[in-house]
């Protein structure tokens, strides 16, 4: 398969990937879809309603499987100048960067999810992940030496990750309990040195021109697996048994709550409905407040055995209780 599709996607460069690196590619792109099947499965396994952590997963895993994808068929790379150890160009996979893009930012979203850190110190860290992303795509592809200006732009957004994923999410307040506490101590410590062998990658292949293509991709493939799939594998099996409602993540949609009082009365089975401050309760039967809230009102309550009183010249304002003279 790797044969057939570098003769009809042929490099676009003179440090480019070989056949063998093609063969490695097609691998790691098996063991994504692999993981992806499992984990669609066991999405809908999950109860409707708690699916969030395992939904990011798939996002993550099928992102990366196509870029895996388009990788083994020799796509997605452009030849740019290399700046040390030798002339002519290397092949720079804007592909994987892109697919970085999407899953490191969701990679952190899920671990942090865990945590009591509030919605803007998550948010501030997704837009570091960002940076380190971006700015590692700029330099790959600037061929003089003010890459490694944004390099460094790259490595502080890193430190800034490092800082919440070790220092500051460990010292929230875990709503689920210590159990979750002590997983998320080690699943941040993974992805943490993880991270740190992402810019030794980069810096000896796209950035310094010291390794070769292929061995490039097995460097990153190795690196995408744990990464992405382990990771998410691992971290979904450690919340299998925590009460997904502890999180405070439940959806919006009435028919995927969870509890027998979220989405419908209780116990009841008839809709919840909303009221306006100052109308009446929009119910039905006898009793305070079973008036309607527009239209004509009585001086007094209706009684029970159905005599009416003259209605008032004025419509009363609405109240919530018995209906004001």
């Amino acid at each position: 398969m790797g044969n057939h599709a570098l003769d009809i996607n042929p490099p676009n460069a003179d440090y480019n990937l070989s056949t063998h690196g093609s063969d490695w590619l097609w691998a790691v792109f098996s063991l994504f879809a692999v993981f992806l099947l499992a984990v669609v499965g066991w999405t809908l396994a999950t109860p409707r309603g708690t699916r969030l952590f395992h939904q990011i997963a798939i996002v993550v895993i099928l992102t990366g499987a196509i870029a895996y994808f388009s990788m083994a068929s020799d796509l997605g790379a452009t030849p740019v100048r290399v700046e040390f150890r030798g002339d002519g160009t290397r092949q720079i996979w804007f592909v994987r960067y892109i697919m970085w893009f999407i899953s490191f930012p969701l990679l952190l979203l899920e671990l942090l999810l865990a945590t009591g850190l509030s919605l803007s110190d998550i948010f501030t860290t997704l837009f570091m992940a960002i940076v380190l992303v971006v700015t590692g795509l700029v330099a790959a592809l600037v061929p003089s030496t003010y890459k490694w200006g944004y390099y460094v732009f790259g490595v502080c957004a890193l430190f800034y990750i490092w800082y919440v994923l070790l220092w500051h999410g460990p010292r929230t307040t875990f709503a689920a309990g210590g159990h979750v506490r002590t997983g998320y101590r080690l699943a941040a410590s993974y992805l943490s040195f993880l991270l740190l062998l992402y810019p030794i990658a980069w810096a000896c292949s796209e950035g310094g021109n010291v390794i070769t293509v292929t061995s490039e991709m097995i460097w990153y493939g190795i690196l995408d697996l744990l990464a992405g799939p382990v990771f998410l594998f691992l971290f979904l099996f450690e919340l299998r048994g925590v009460d997904y409602a502890a999180f405070g993540l439940q959806s919006g949609k009435y028919t995927d709550t969870v509890g027998p009082n979220t989405g419908r009365g209780a116990g009841t089975g008839a809709p919840v409905t909303t009221q306006r401050a100052g109308a009446a309760p929009a119910t039905s039967g006898v009793g305070a407040g079973a008036a309607p809230a527009t239209g004509p009102t009585t001086t007094n309550a209706a009684p029970a055995s159905g005599v009416t009183t003259e209605p008032a010249t004025t419509a009363a304002p609405a109240t919530t209780g018995a209906n004001a003279v």
